[in-house]
C-alpha cells in the first residue's frame, strides 16, 4: 500500500470524520445550545402554564357560553372513559373527552425499564380538531364523545349536538398491524356549517420519549419527518429548535424516534402545515417536543368522510414498506424512509444488498453479534477484488522503490523537482505502474464501507440485543462510566470502539512498516495517520457498540488480508514481471523506451509545461 493508497485511506476517514463532526455540535455549540435549551425551557415552562391556565379559562368561558341553546351543550360537559383496542402487536388507549388516541403500548418492544414500551400516554399527547360553524366553533378536545360500537379492533366516538345531529370519529385497528384506519363524517350536521366549509383544523402533538440508553445519540435519529406529495420525504434540524411552514401538500407527518414513530396519514392530503420540534433537555426523559398544525379535506353534507390513518409502530424497514400496502388510497406512502439508509448511492447498497444480506443470516436464528460478524465477512470477500487490485498497485511502486531512489539522489536540489517528477512518472510510464491504481479501488469500496455506517444506528433488530460484554448492540458499551461528561470524550468509555481505534493504530503501524515511509518523506501523511485513529475514539465513543463491533473486525480482516498478501506476493517476480513487460513495450516502439496510457500523457504535460517554462525564461533574457 503506497502514499496515494494511503490517500484514499485519508479520504475515507476524513468522510467519515466529517460526517461525524458536522453531525456532533462543538463544545461551544453545546454550551450555548444549553444555555439556550435552559432559556426556552424556563419560556416553554412559563408559556404551558400560560397555555393551561388559558385553557382552563377558555374551557370555563365555553361551559358558561354553552347554554341550552349552545348545539354542543350536552357534549361540553362528561366524565372521563377510556376505551382499548388491541391485536397481536399493539395496544391502544382511546378517551372519550376529545375522542382521540391517548395512548400507545407496543407489545412487541421493551422500553428500558424492560416492560412493553409506551410510546406515549395521556400526558405526552393531545390532539385537537377544530371546526368552524356558522355561530360558533368546535374544539374537539373540551368536548366529550359517547363511545359506540365497541370490538376489540373497532370504536366509534360519537360527538352529539342537540339537534339530533352528530359528528362520528370511526376508528379500526387492522389485524397484525400498527396502521389504524380513522375516518369523521358529519351526520345531519347541515344547518351547523355553512355549505362553503370544505376543511378542518388540525392540532396534533407529542412529547417525544427518551426510549434508548444513549441520549445524545438517540437525539440524532430523533426528528420530526414529513412527505410532501410526489417528493422525498423531509425532516426538521435534530439538533436545535426548528419551525417550518410547509407550503407543499403532505402526504403524511411522523413524530419520530430512532426507532419508533407515531405517523398521522391523510388521504385528502394536510395543507398549511406548520410543523415545531423543540429538543428538552438530557434528563428530562424526553427528546423533542413535536407539534403539527394543518388542515384537510372535511365535507359538512356528510356525503363524503375525512379518510385518514395512523401508524403507532417500529421503524423496521420492512415492516413499514409492508405498511405501504395498507393505505386508504392507491399512492406509494413511502413510510420506509423513516429508516434513513444514507445517501443515494449508498442508500440503495442498503435497500438491496445489506438489508437483504441482513435478514438472510438473521433468519438463522444468530445472535446479532455473530450476523454483524458473518456480514463483515461477507462483505470482505465481495470486495476483495478491489482490495487485491490496490494491495498490487502498491506491490509495484514498492518494487520500483530502489529506482525511485536513484532518481531522488540524481535530484537532491529543489530547483530539479520538475526534472525529478518527470523522470519518476516516465519511469512509471516504462513499467507500466500507475500511482493512482490503488487509490480507485478503495473509493469504488466507499459506498459499501459507508453502508453499515448508516445502517446498524438504525437497525431496530440490534435494539436490546446483547453480545459478549455489551448489552444492548444499539447503543454504546461502557465498560467505564465516571459520571462526568468530559469535553469531546462524555461520560463513558466504551470497549468496542477502543478496540476499533486501537485496531487503526496497528493497521497505520503495519503499513508504515511495510512502506518504509520515513519523516523526511511524508512526515504530515504519516503524523495524520496514526492521529487519525485517536480521533476516533472521542468521535465513535458515544456511537451504537454494533457499529463500533463491525469496524473492528473489519479493521482485523483487514490487517490479517494484508499480511497473507505480504506473505504470499513474490516481489522479486512481481520486478521481473514488470522488466518484461517494460522491454515489451520498448519493442513495440521500436526500441524506444516511452510507453502509453495516464503515466504517458502526464510525462508529455510535463514536458511541454517544462517547455513553457523555459520559453518565459528566454524571454525574460532578452
Amino acid at each position: 500500500m503506497d502514499k496515494n493508497t494511503l490517500v484514499g485511506f485519508a479520504l475515507i476517514g476524513a468522510v467519515v470524520i466529517g460526517f461525524s463532526i458536522y453531525n456532533r455540535p462543538s463544545q461551544e455549540e453545546m454550551a450555548r445550545a444549553k444555555h439556550y435549551q435552559d432559556s426556552i425551557q424556563a419560556i416553554a415552562q412559563k408559556e404551558a402554564e400560560r397555555q393551561a391556565q388559558a385553557a382552563t379559562t377558555q374551557s370555563q368561558n365555553a361551559t358558561l357560553h354553552l347554554d341550552s341553546t349552545s348545539m354542543f351543550y350536552g357534549a361540553s360537559q362528561g366524565a372521563e372513559q377510556l376505551t382499548t383496542l388491541e391485536n397481536n402487536v399493539v395496544k391502544l388507549t382511546f378517551t372519550n373527552k376529545g375522542g382521540r388516541v391517548c395512548a400507545a403500548i407496543l407489545k412487541d418492544y421493551n422500553g428500558q425499564d424492560g416492560k412493553p414500551l409506551m410510546l406515549f400516554d395521556e400526558k405526552d399527547s393531545g390532539m385537537n380538531f377544530a371546526f368552524e360553524g356558522k355561530n360558533e366553533n368546535i374544539l374537539t378536545e373540551d368536548m366529550y364523545f359517547q363511545p359506540t360500537n365497541v370490538t376489540d379492533s373497532t370504536v366509534t366516538m360519537r360527538l352529539a349536538a342537540n339537534n339530533g345531529g352528530y359528528i362520528d370519529f370511526d376508528y379500526k385497528l387492522l389485524p397484525d398491524a400498527y396502521m389504524v384506519n380513522f375516518t369523521i363524517r358529519a351526520n345531519g350536521m347541515q344547518n351547523f356549517f355553512s355549505p362553503a366549509l370544505n376543511t378542518v383544523n388540525i392540532n396534533w402533538r407529542q412529547r417525544a420519549r427518551q426510549l434508548e440508553k444513549g441520549f445524545s445519540f438517540e437525539q440524532r435519529y430523533t426528528s420530526l419527518t414529513y412527505k410532501p406529495v410526489e417528493k422525498s420525504s423531509d425532516y426538521l434540524n435534530e439538533m436545535k429548535e426548528a419551525k417550518e411552514d410547509v407550503t407543499d401538500r403532505l402526504d403524511w407527518i411522523a413524530f419520530k424516534n430512532q426507532f419508533f414513530s407515531s405517523v398521522l396519514i391523510a388521504d385528502q392530503d394536510f395543507d398549511k402545515a406548520s410543523l415545531t420540534s423543540t429538543p428538552q433537555q438530557e434528563g428530562s426523559g424526553y427528546m423533542k417536543n413535536y407539534t403539527a398544525d394543518m388542515t384537510t379535506f372535511f365535507d359538512p353534507t356528510g356525503k363524503q368522510s375525512t379518510n385518514m390513518q395512523f401508524y403507532f409502530g417500529p421503524n423496521h424497514f420492512k415492516t413499514l414498506l409492508n405498511s405501504n400496502d395498507l393505505s386508504l388510497s392507491q399512492k406509494d406512502l413511502e413510510l420506509e424512509d423513516l429508516v434513513y439508509l444514507g445517501w443515494p448511492i449508498i442508500r440503495w447498497v442498503n435497500r438491496w444488498f445489506t438489508i437483504n444480506l441482513f435478514d438472510w443470516l438473521s433468519g438463522w436464528g444468530l445472535s446479532m453479534g455473530v450476523v454483524l460478524l458473518l456480514m463483515t465477512i461477507i462483505v470482505k470477500v465481495l470486495v476483495y477484488p478491489a482490495t487485491y487490485k490496490s494491495y498490487m498497485s502498491s506491490a509495484k511502486m514498492r518494487v520500483l522503490k530502489p529506482y525511485i531512489n536513484e532518481i531522488n539522489a540524481k535530484y537532491p536540489k529543489k530547483e530539479d523537482a520538475l526534472k525529478k517528477q518527470q523522470e519518476t512518472m516516465a519511469l512509471y510510464s516504462k513499467y507500466g505502474v500507475s500511482p493512482m491504481g490503488g487509490c480507485l479501488p478503495m473509493l469504488i469500496q466507499m459506498p459499501v464501507f459507508m453502508a453499515l455506517f448508516f445502517f446498524v444506528p438504525n437497525a431496530i433488530e440490534l435494539r436490546q440485543q446483547s453480545f459478549l460484554w455489551a448489552p444492548d448492540l444499539s447503543t454504546y458499551d461502557d465498560i467505564i462510566n465516571w459520571g462526568t461528561n468530559i469535553p469531546l470524550l462524555g461520560n463513558h468509555l466504551s470497549l468496542f470502539c477502543l478496540l476499533f481505534s486501537i485496531t487503526n493504530i496497528l493497521n497505520t503501524m503495519y503499513t508504515m512498516k511495510q512502506q518504509d515511509m520515513g519523516q523526511q518523506q511524508m512526515p504530515g501523511m504519516k503524523l495524520m495517520m496514526y492521529i487519525m485513529p485517536v480521533m476516533f475514539i472521542f468521535i465513535f465513543n458515544g456511537y451504537s457498540s454494533g457499529l463500533n463491533y463491525y469496524y473492528f473486525i473489519s479493521g482485523l480482516i483487514g490487517i490479517l488480508t494484508m499480511v497473507i498478501l505480504r506473505k504470499t506476493t513474490d516481489e522479486k517476480k512481481l520486478l521481473a514481471m514488470l522488466e518484461a513487460r517494460k522491454e515489451k513495450k520498448s519493442q513495440k516502439n521500436g526500441g524506444k523506451p516511452g510507453g502509453g496510457g495516464l503515466m504517458a500523457k502526464l510525462e508529455a504535460l510535463q514536458k511541454e509545461q517544462e517547455r513553457l517554462q523555459q520559453e518565459r525564461m528566454n524571454k525574460g533574457k532578452k
